[in-house]
Order: C-alpha cells, then structure tokens, then sequence
C-alpha cells in the first residue's frame, strides 16, 4: 500500500462534499507528472490525506480517503464547459487521467501547514520542501500516521 497527500481548493472540492458524495473522480489534474503517477503508481486501496490549500486561515490536511479505482480518462479534459477542459487532448489518446476516491474520514482537526513546516518530524516530507507545487505526490506511512497522531491532538 502506499500513502499519498491530495490537494483541492475547499471552495472548489472540500472534505464535506467528498462526505456527501461518498465516492467521486479526482478530476482536472493537469500536470505530467502527476498524471503519471496516477497511471503507474497509485493503485485501489491506496490512503490518501486530504490538504485543503489556498484556504486562507484553514490551510491544512482535513481528511482521508481511499483510492477507489485506478486511473482512467479524465471526461472533464473533453467537456469544454468544465473548469478543466483541454481542446487539445485527443479521446482516442486522452492526454489526462483522473481517480475515484472514496471519503474514509473527517480529521478530529485541521492539521496547518504551520504545524507541519514546524515539526522535525516533516522535514523531508514532499509539501514543506520548497518549489513542490504539485496537487497529488506520495508520503510516507511514517508522514501519515503522523499527521492522523497530531489531529488527535
């Protein structure tokens, strides 16, 4: 199993509608190497925390969630009234791929980037390394059992 950090905008895609919804494709992701990843290395059952970024004072991991299938071409990438579509993507060779993700729980608190950059115990961890500005990357299970200890908190 591997373990991996997902951002999204609260105001665009938030822990509670992933609540709500249950199960829904992590759609719109529109960086190589993220794609990548997604195609080769994440598979069905994979963790994932939650980091709501951009989020003014609630910037920080909020949630789990469970990959729930593997990757497949992304339908926002060929719908052009998406806030992700990509004229440019061929559906014979979709250039984008997306996940379903499963809501598996809401943190008991907001863990911020603040807690995270101040902890010793994060300092190799993807997000607090600078110039890291991708939406989706792996953690460790050592990064993640962390985070859900500080929430518990």
């Amino acid at each position: 199993m591997k373990y991996w950090l997902m951002k999204s905008e609260p105001d665009c895609y938030s822990i509670d509608d992933l609540k709500k919804d249950g199960v829904e494709h992590w759609d719109g992701t529109r960086n190589y190497q993220v794609r990548n990843m997604m195609r080769d290395d994440m598979k069905v059952g994979d963790l994932a925390l939650l980091y709501h970024s951009n989020a003014g004072k609630e910037t920080g991991v909020v949630g789990v969630m469970k990959v729930h299938s593997i990757a497949y071409p992304d339908p926002t990438q060929f719908d052009p009234k998406s806030d992700h579509p990509d004229p440019k993507s061929d559906p014979e060779n979709p250039r984008w791929l997306c996940v379903d993700m499963k809501y598996r729980a809401t943190l008991p608190r907001l863990v911020s980037l603040q807690e995270i950059k101040l902890d010793p115990q994060f300092s190799t961890m993807p997000l607090v390394k600078k110039g890291n500005r991708l939406s989706v990357f792996p953690i460790n299970k050592s990064h993640f059992d962390r985070i859900i200890a500080v929430a518990k908190k």
